[in-house]
């Protein structure tokens, strides 16, 4: 794929929100009107909209660009029983009812991948080996940060999302990652939306005089 620096026209396009770059509809696509959604119709979805949203997302700033999600698609029924066990009561159902659940998981070995991800800083390669505490908490905290670009990808491709923190984080791990030592962080359904999607109304959020101080 190859990166430009050239600006995208935006001429013609109406921006009713003052301050936004995008349209008011793509806005309330990605934002204002996508919710949490736990109920799913039986359409399926394809790993080649899974890798397409993957494939947009990876581009959102990392740390070093070390990119440390890591995705484990889970389909068949079976693979869904096992991932259901380590579920929370109340998330069991919502994981073997869903078209496909995905555990998105934090890898500590980011680090082999510097020499083609970040070639400047191929030389931390041996440094980070050293240090799995440091390690540990760099592939979290980055990891988290594009689940976050993950979830509002997966809207983009107009799908609906159901992130679960309820669960087993260390049984996942075993069940699933005893080979290539990721760190689960938790489980995000994913599909269309049956009707609502949910049963709670819309919630309030904080204003920005709330959520900020300027200094």
């Amino acid at each position: 794929m190859i990166m430009t620096t050239d600006t995208t026209v935006l001429d013609g396009l109406d921006f009713p929100t003052p301050g936004l770059a995008v349209p008011d509809d793509v806005a309330d696509l990605l934002f204002r009107q996508a919710r949490t959604i736990g109920a799913f119709t039986p359409e399926d979805v394809t790993d080649e909209q899974l890798e397409a949203v993957y494939d947009l997302v990876k581009w959102g700033p990392t740390a070093m660009n070390i990119v440390p999600l890591r995705l484990l698609v889970v389909r068949t029924p079976e693979a869904r029983a096992r991932l259901a066990r380590h579920m929370a009561e109340g998330n069991r159902q919502r994981v073997l009812d869903a078209p496909v659940s995905i555990v998105l998981a934090a890898d500590p070995r980011f680090h082999d991948h510097l020499p083609t991800l970040a070639p400047h800083r191929a030389e931390m390669v041996p440094m980070l080996d050293a240090q799995p505490e440091t390690r540990e908490q760099m592939a979290r905290t980055n990891a988290l940060i594009q689940a976050g670009y993950l979830v509002v990808g997966l809207r983009a491709a107009g799908l609906d999302a159901g992130p679960m923190g309820g669960m087993d984080a260390d049984g996942i791990d075993g069940e699933f990652f005893a080979d290539n030592g990721w760190r689960s962080l938790f489980v995000v359904n994913v599909g269309h939306r049956d009707g609502e999607g949910t049963t709670y109304p819309r919630a309030a959020r904080l204003d920005y005089g709330q959520a900020s101080l300027t200094v």
